[in-house]
Formats: structure tokens, sequence, C-alpha cells
């Protein structure tokens, strides 16, 4: 991974979740952050094999992804906003 890249997603101590550089959302930027989003993902598969047999698996979903996002937003050093580069990065908003 180029160096520039891996230095715009570095975060504070603390914080697992990096603000995307162009639009809303976060990225993993460290283990623990991407530990959780794999292991979401895997139960996510897990719960869609399940789902196969009864619409109330279905319901998983919501707890898990609302779940994981509410950890996201907890863990993303500078909050949740939206961003346009690195020109929007010095304009005060975090």
């Amino acid at each position: 991974m180029p160096r520039s890249i891996r230095d715009g997603y570095r975060v504070r101590p603390g914080y697992w979740f990096a603000q995307k550089r162009y639009g809303w959302g976060v990225v993993p930027a460290t283990w623990q952050g991407w530990a959780l989003t794999l292991g979401t993902l895997l139960i996510a598969v897990g719960i869609a094999k399940l789902a196969e047999r009864s619409a109330l698996y279905q319901l998983l979903f919501l707890p898990l992804f609302g779940g994981f996002l509410w950890i996201c937003w907890l863990k993303t050093d500078g909050g949740w906003r939206w961003r346009w580069g690195d020109s929007d990065k010095d304009a005060g908003h975090g």
C-alpha cells in the first residue's frame, strides 16, 4: 500500500475507523476495525444461510448491522460527515 494512502487513514489511539476521503462513510484503519468488519460479514453470511428456512432469521440482520454501525460510529476518529478529499480536511468540521 502506498505510504500516502496509509498515512491518510491513520487514527488516534482508541479509534478503529477513519473517515473516507470522499463521500460519507468510514474505512477500517486498525486490526480491530478489520476484525469487526470481517466478523460482521461472516455472521451475516451465516444468517443468510439460516434465512432460507424461515423469515424470522431475516430480522437478525437489523440488530446485526445496527450494532455494527453503532460501534463504527463510536470508534471513528473525527466523527461522520460528508468529505470532499484533501480540500475538506482543514474545514474545521471534525
